[in-house]
């Protein structure tokens, strides 16, 4: 019965420690491949995040740079249309002889400022209109056949051209801030799924990795078990083998005397 249990149990033991060998090798290669999709998931998930946060960075500088932007062109709209709209009064006021009283309104010190600041004027023209504001022309000039309000409306109308272009690079610029913007937001929103899904899957791919990892140590603790009674057991069957064998050879030796000792008594 010992020999039988001898090989039936070294048959079972030897299958197991086969059987756990391979799974061992097995959840090993799937334990190896799911620690490189982990990492390369962890590298994609720290890409996008930076991304995304370069993106928010760029839609916060772009709306400081348009609040910025709008406000300076406010600005400029503001006193460009109350110099045009001064020039547009001292044209009207020359045109209907009414310089004098003009020359003591708010409108012909903006108008001075103006031609003294900024107007793009000849040198001889600056002076001629600076010398009219400041009520220096001789008495009997007549206006509207006089250079001066030739010069003005150039100047308005210069004015006006700026201001025209201005509002255009202003509504271009408003234009190119929406699209950059909507262009972030899709790309944010964009990074924000793909954000999503690599933290659920590093999420799943831990909790697998660390599943595997302890199959694995369960699985090399039953291995050294098994290899361990097998050993134990080995040992046990040959010498039990051992002692079976002397066994049989005393019995062997005992019935050959028995033997020869009936064929004496026989002989007598």
């Amino acid at each position: 019965k010992f020999m039988c249990y001898c090989k039936t149990s070294g048959g079972d033991l030897s299958q197991s420690i086969q059987e756990s060998g391979a799974k061992i090798t097995a959840v090993n290669a799937e334990l190896k491949g799911a620690t490189e999709r982990k990492e390369q998931t962890e590298a994609n998930l720290a890409e996008h995040q930076t991304s995304s946060a370069d993106a928010k960075d760029t839609m916060d500088k772009a709306a400081a740079l348009r609040e910025k932007e709008a406000a300076a062109f406010a600005k400029l709209k503001s006193d460009y249309e109350t110099n045009i709209a001064a020039i547009t009064k001292a044209v009207a006021a020359l045109e209907k002889g009414a310089f004098g009283s003009f020359l003591q309104s708010s409108s012909a010190s903006l108008v001075r400022q103006y031609a003294m600041e900024q107007a793009e004027l000849p040198d001889s023209s600056r002076q001629e209109l600076l010398s009219f504001l400041s009520g220096s022309q001789e008495e009997g000039y007549v206006p509207q056949s006089g250079e001066i309000t030739g010069i003005l409306k150039q100047m308005g109308d210069e004015m006006s051209k700026f201001l025209a272009d201005a509002t255009a690079q202003e509504n271009s610029a408003i234009q190119n801030y929406e699209a950059l913007m909507a262009a972030k937001k899709k790309e944010l929103a964009s990074l924000q799924t793909q954000i999503e899904t690599e933290m659920k899957m590093v999420g799943d791919l831990g909790v697998a990795i660390a599943g595997m990892s302890n199959d694995v140590t369960n699985t090399q603790a039953a291995l050294s078990q098994d290899e361990k009674f097998k050993k134990e057991l080995e040992e046990g069957c040959a010498t039990k083998t051992q002692e079976w064998e002397e066994v049989k050879k005393n019995r062997a030796d005992e019935l050959v005397a028995l033997a020869e000792t009936i064929k004496v008594l026989n002989d007598d």
